[in-house]
């Protein structure tokens, strides 16, 4: 991998087919060593054209089937882990192959390496939930004095990291990352990839508890976050969550926290709930003090921007900066989206994903909003709960209740029908309680409940398919 001038001054990273064999340490079978390599990919779905194919084995699909597909789609060349027929492209110079051990191990050997060249600052964002709103946060903020690269959607698994890190070849000066995990181990290896300079600990929940036997152990597990810290390494933590606290003791480099209920460097005092029109607090800096309000939904969003704050400060963001920027925050697609309908209908689309504790927080938003005729809520399962789930979600079902909807549908197996019972069990009517059994069932269910004047909830994990609900209403009402 060698540099060439930018018209900034800064020296990208270039890629060659030779640099990229001797950091995976494979071997090149096939095309010229001095060939640049413009992008990685490993989807011939979205690839580019000149961008180097890596063939990944997975439990559904094996990219070596695709190799052909890929030099047909402009690929530079193939990065391969087995025999092949060598490919042949319709057009130009022979398409490079470089045969490796393991292809997965080699993407994330020039994600890494790449990194390091790099010279970017990077910022790591893990936690059970909120990671993708504080990295949008954080990287918005940052935005307003460094030049930020943000990874894309949610690419934050052992693949989707070190094709964000590859990106860094153009060498912007802070890169925001999001390390995610559903098993011991898999972030310890994500921040072995990545080496954070900043590590933020959102929080710990019930999330995949199916691969945990206890809340502990997944806190365990997200404490990988903590591991190969430098002296100067920064962790970012939740001082309102106990389980982050507890092990954010033996973090090696310097901790700063963010907190609304715990004394915290950066604390939010006086919050105040706006309903959908977001939340404002009070917020206590080592910069000073500042009234700071987002639109983004309750006080689970309000921690995030906390979270983001306390990056932006530490890296020299001015404060009212910051606070402008939160006036201005949007949230991501399909993760609590407040979309205005015909008919004065407000549907929340927070359709993305879901786990008991975002569920909790956002139906508190929508208990204190009373600005609409009716409140509805058509809740999907939460998944990957494992022997808890049922438990879970009948304490879901509950704060359904108390967060007085005028009608709830439940989608999915036995746990949705179990927040459905708990729902009437807490005090709704059985007659305003439905559960079905899939999201194509519940559009109609839905239709016919809703009317003007009505404030729409559309929650549930992504496998659950809660976005064809929300598509079919957008319709309906549009």
């Amino acid at each position: 991998m060698t540099e060439r001038p930018g018209a900034d001054g800064r020296q990208p990273i270039v890629l060659t087919a030779g640099s990229i064999a001797g950091v995976a340490g494979g071997t090149l079978l096939a095309g010229d060593a001095a060939r640049v390599v413009d992008a990685v990919s490993i989807d011939t779905r979205t690839l580019a054209p000149g961008a180097l194919f890596f063939a990944i084995r997975g439990p559904r699909f094996d990219g070596h089937a695709f190799v052909g597909a890929a030099i047909e789609a402009g690929a530079s060349g193939v990065v391969v882990s087995g025999p092949i027929e060598m490919p042949r492209a319709p057009a130009g110079p022979e398409p490079v192959v470089i045969r490796v051990g393991d292809t997965v191990a080699a993407l994330q050997a020039v994600g890494s390496s790449v990194r390091r060249l790099s010279g970017a600052r990077v910022v790591a964002v893990s936690g059970s939930a909120g990671k993708t709103t504080t990295k949008e946060a954080t990287a918005e903020f940052l935005a307003a004095r460094y030049e930020v690269f943000r990874s894309q959607g949610n690419l934050n698994n052992h693949l989707g990291v070190p094709l964000s890190l590859v990106e860094l070849r153009r060498r912007p000066e802070v890169a925001v990352v999001e390390l995610g995990m559903n098993h011991a181990g898999e972030l310890s290896r994500l921040v072995a990839i990545a080496d954070p300079d900043v590590r933020v600990w959102t929080n710990v929940a019930e999330v995949h508890s199916e691969f945990f036997p206890s809340i502990d152990a997944i806190a365990d597990a997200k404490a990988e976050i903590l591991e190969g810290a430098r002296d100067d390494t920064v962790l970012v933590a939740n001082a309102d969550d106990p389980l982050v606290m507890a092990r954010a003791t033996r973090f090696r480099g310097k901790t700063v926290t963010f907190g609304i209920d715990s004394a915290a460097d950066v604390r939010a005092a006086q919050v105040r709930d706006e309903g959908l029109d977001g939340v404002s607090a009070a917020v206590q800096t080592p910069a000073g003090r500042t009234l700071l309000r987002t639109p983004l939904l309750g006080r689970g969003n309000l921690a995030n921007v906390l979270a983001a704050t306390t990056v932006a400060i530490h890296l020299g963001v001015p404060l009212d900066v910051i606070a402008q920027r939160a006036a201005r925050l949007r949230p991501a697609a399909n993760r609590g989206e407040v979309l205005r309908l015909a008919g004065g209908i407000t549907l929340v689309d927070d359709s993305y994903n879901s786990n008991p504790r975002a569920l909790e927080r956002v139906l508190e938003v929508v208990e204190h909003e009373a600005r609409s005729a009716r409140r509805v809520a058509v809740l999907g399962e939460m998944l990957e709960l494992g022997e808890r789930s049922a438990e879970l979600h009948e304490a879901s079902g509950r704060a359904a209740a108390r967060a007085g909807l005028q009608f709830l549908i439940t989608i999915g197996g036995s746990p949705a029908a179990a927040l459905a019972r708990a729902a009437v069990e807490a005090g709704m009517p059985a007659s305003s309680v439905r559960h079905v059994a899939a999201s194509a069932d519940a559009v109609p269910l839905a239709l016919e409940l809703v009317r003007p004047g009505d404030l729409v909830l559309v929650k549930g994990s992504h496998g659950v398919r809660m976005d064809l609900v929300v598509e079919r209403l957008k319709a309906e009402f549009a």
